[in-house]
């Protein structure tokens, strides 16, 4: 089943290959000019620059691309995690002959290097070994400066998650400020936003051709700079299209045709009688404009920074037009150039998704790292992606904004294919596939029943606040590839390590039985985020009516087994709209339930999420903004980010003394005592004594830090007192 197609978008394997496809395949991309000897080139037609250590394999975005665009005959070279100091380290190949393509890596270089309270990490998962400081900070900026620097003449090609999620005037947390379009401070040529396969191609081999990158203006997933909006192009104010959905045209209750048209019962309009000579005012109707002729203008640099309101329905705006199958072109004024956003990419088709994924990836880190460790590669060697995408539409995560909500799936044959890859050609491997998913464990293949209602929707989400009546949940495709991975020879285990839908996964108690009694190693990892229904509907979650319902059929198929497993709920701490007594009501669920959780993360505010907005505006972009639209209340003090860090590690007995404070303060001492229902005890350990947790581990008590003795800045709902 093919989940989308456009006769506009050319298929990806169909371009007529670059003159250098001769020199053949490289059994690893080069990152030394002895390699590029050895291959018998003299330059390179493309480099690659990325924040990553350079691993060839389906899952590192420099590899992917790398590997493509070698596929359509241009010699790629790449430059990993290069000394950014001075501008020699990008010239270490020479000068390339189309352009340099500059990423800052799988993830966006402020959210690698800190944590979400904003203290620097010790390690990098990218990076040999783990060793931390090996990109810079904004490493696309930075990057891009020293490309300029190395050839003043050579285009750039900017691309990646941070390039993408940073297209337009966006809040970065780390400065605490909105920044202006990574296009704007980066001096690129081009971004290339989304998935990037169709814009990289199409950008290639149009600069091979002799076509000036500034001329390069018409490619689906791209943004560049230009001075005005050209002639034939119809411009619209965001302000007045500021609404979430297609309105149905109102019933008439005085039509009266029942069935067909030509039914005895239907009425017909009765003809006016018009005097001789006289002649009707003829009602001309201006036509409909062409989306593909129109540009929605969003409020400007100058205007966000200056007015949060206006911030956040600039993000709504955006995410309502995200939908490759209605998006127009945006537009967002920066001083005197505009920065143009032309509507989303195509997404790949199951043919297209398979070239991509069985390109010759060697599989493994390039031979320059010797016996080097690299933590994201361990991580996911033995793991097979089977699908990109997600419309989930959750308000913190940046898969949507970045992939898209149309699922894109691989063929069965593709993805058992590889798997026998794995087992044949990947060293250590044992038998076990820790991993086939994606975004989200259980979207593959599926769809909007429509391809008409889906290019037409512009809802959020697909299954917020219920799942779409127009989504096919069918996880039968699922269940067959299941079933013929483990039925592969040689394959032990295949284990589920993506995050799961649940809210989904319950409309399919089959799958839920496969998944169950077959994938999960003992525990299975869910996200709930958080037990209350205000933050949840923040968030776009589902209430905890559907972790109940799942929850009971894991159980149940688990029981049936004869296996004792266990589901890991993951939530998020500090979410905008969260309260204190949020917080609190959730570390009462988790007791009420025996979780003790070591892990809990608080919210980060990344680029252009719906929830930076919130965080940064107080106002809800999932609705129409205003003055005087819903406030969100948001936890932005340390002090108060890490009680509510605290609420869900509830049990840890180094929280207990701020904990005991804030439930006195908010007229819950009722809590504090032994009892099954009581929250923290009263006593506390002595200071410097080791205390032993569930876990085995132990830790020295400290006293209550000077930072919690006022609770002034605590994250409260606005009560409005009675008259």
């Amino acid at each position: 089943m093919e989940v989308y197609t456009d006769s506009l978008a050319k298929p990806i394997h169909t371009y007529r290959p670059y003159w250098a496809k001769r020199f053949g395949t490289a059994s690893v991309l080069p990152m030394t000019r002895a390699e590029m000897d050895a291959l018998g080139w003299d330059s390179c037609d493309i480099i690659l620059v990325s924040g990553d250590a350079y691993v060839d394999h389906p899952s590192f975005g420099i590899a992917l691309i790398g590997r493509l665009l070698e596929a359509q005959g241009f010699r790629v070279g790449i430059i990993a995690q290069p000394d950014w100091q001075n501008a020699s380290a990008f010239k270490v190949l020479g000068k390339p002959n189309l352009y340099f393509g500059i990423t800052a890596g799988n993830m966006d270089s402020m959210v690698n290097r800190y944590t979400a309270d904003r203290k620097i990490r010790s390690d990098d998962a990218y990076t040999p070994d783990a060793a931390p400081n090996k990109r810079p900070d904004r490493a696309v900026l930075v990057y891009s400066q020293r490309c300029r620097e190395a050839y003043s003449d050579v285009p750039l090609v900017i691309g990646s998650i941070e390039a993408s999620l940073r297209r337009i005037a966006h809040y970065d947390y780390w400065s605490d400020k909105v920044r202006r379009s990574i296009l704007v401070d980066s001096k690129a040529d081009i971004l290339v936003y989304g998935n990037a396969e169709r814009a990289i191609i199409e950008i290639s081999h149009r600069i091979a051709k002799g076509e000036k990158v500034s001329e390069i203006q018409d490619i689906r997933g791209t943004a560049f700079l230009r001075k005005a909006i050209p002639e034939g192009w119809s411009e619209i104010e965001s302000t007045k299209l500021d609404r979430p959905g297609v309105v149905d045209k109102p019933v008439d209750p005085y039509e009266m045709k029942m069935g067909k048209a030509d039914a005895s019962c239907a009425t017909e309009p009765a003809k006016p009688i018009m005097p001789e000579g006289t002649n009707p005012i003829q009602i001309v109707r201006k036509p409909k404009p062409d989306r593909a002729t129109q540009v929605v203008r969003l409020p400007g640099y100058e205007e966000v920074i200056a007015n949060p309101i206006m911030y956040a329905h600039a993000s709504r705006v955006l995410h309502l037009e995200a939908n490759p199958g209605n998006a127009r072109a945006l537009v967002q004024r920066h001083g005197d150039r505009e920065v143009w956003l032309n509507p989303p990419p195509i997404p790949l088709t199951t043919k297209e998704m398979d070239y991509v994924y069985d390109l010759p990836y060697a599989r493994k880190p390039h031979p320059l790292y010797k016996n080097a460790k690299i933590p994201a590669w361990e991580m996911i060697r033995f793991s097979v992606n089977i699908m990109r995408g997600c419309f989930g539409g959750c308000t913190f995560c940046s898969i949507t904004e970045h992939e898209g909500r149309i699922i894109q799936s691989r063929s069965e044959d593709s993805i058992l294919k590889e798997i026998e890859e794995i087992r044949d050609k990947v060293d250590g491997f044992t038998g076990i596939i820790s991993d086939l998913g994606g975004p989200t464990a259980n979207m593959y293949r599926i769809a909007c029943k429509s391809e008409t209602i889906e290019k037409a929707c512009r809802k959020l989400s697909c299954v917020y606040p219920g799942v779409c009546e127009n989504l096919n949940t069918d996880h039968s495709a699922l269940i067959q590839l299941y079933r013929k991975a483990r039925a592969i020879k040689g394959v032990k285990k295949i284990l589920i390590g993506s995050g799961l839908r649940y809210d989904l996964a319950v409309k399919s108690p089959e799958y839920v039985k496969e998944l169950v009694q077959h994938h999960v190693g003992g525990y299975l990892k869910i996200a709930p985020e958080h037990s209350e229904d205000n933050v949840l509907s923040k968030m776009m979650k589902p209430g905890m009516g559907a972790y109940d319902e799942f929850k009971a059929m894991f159980e149940k198929f688990s029981a049936e087994a004869g296996k004792k497993q266990y589901l890991i709920p993951y939530f998020i701490a500090s979410h905008p709209g969260t309260t204190d007594e949020d917080m609190l009501n959730l570390a009462l669920w988790l007791k009420k339930y025996e979780f003790r959780l070591d892990q809990v993360q608080n919210f980060t505010p990344t680029p252009m999420a719906m929830a930076t907005a919130m965080y940064h505006s107080g106002k809800n972009p999932l609705r129409k903004v205003t003055e005087d639209s819903e406030d969100v209340p948001v936890a932005k003090s340390g002090s108060v980010r890490k009680l509510h860090k605290a609420f869900i590690r509830y049990h840890d007995p180094a929280n207990w003394p701020m904990l005991r404070e804030a439930l006195k303060r908010m007229g819950r001492a009722d809590l504090i005592g032994p009892g099954k229902k009581q929250l923290v005890p009263a006593f506390q350990p002595a200071v410097m004594a080791n205390i032993k947790q569930s876990d085995g581990t132990s830790f020295k008590a400290k006293p209550l830090p000077k930072a919690f003795a006022n609770f002034k800045n605590a994250a409260r709902p606005a009560f409005k007192k009675s008259k």
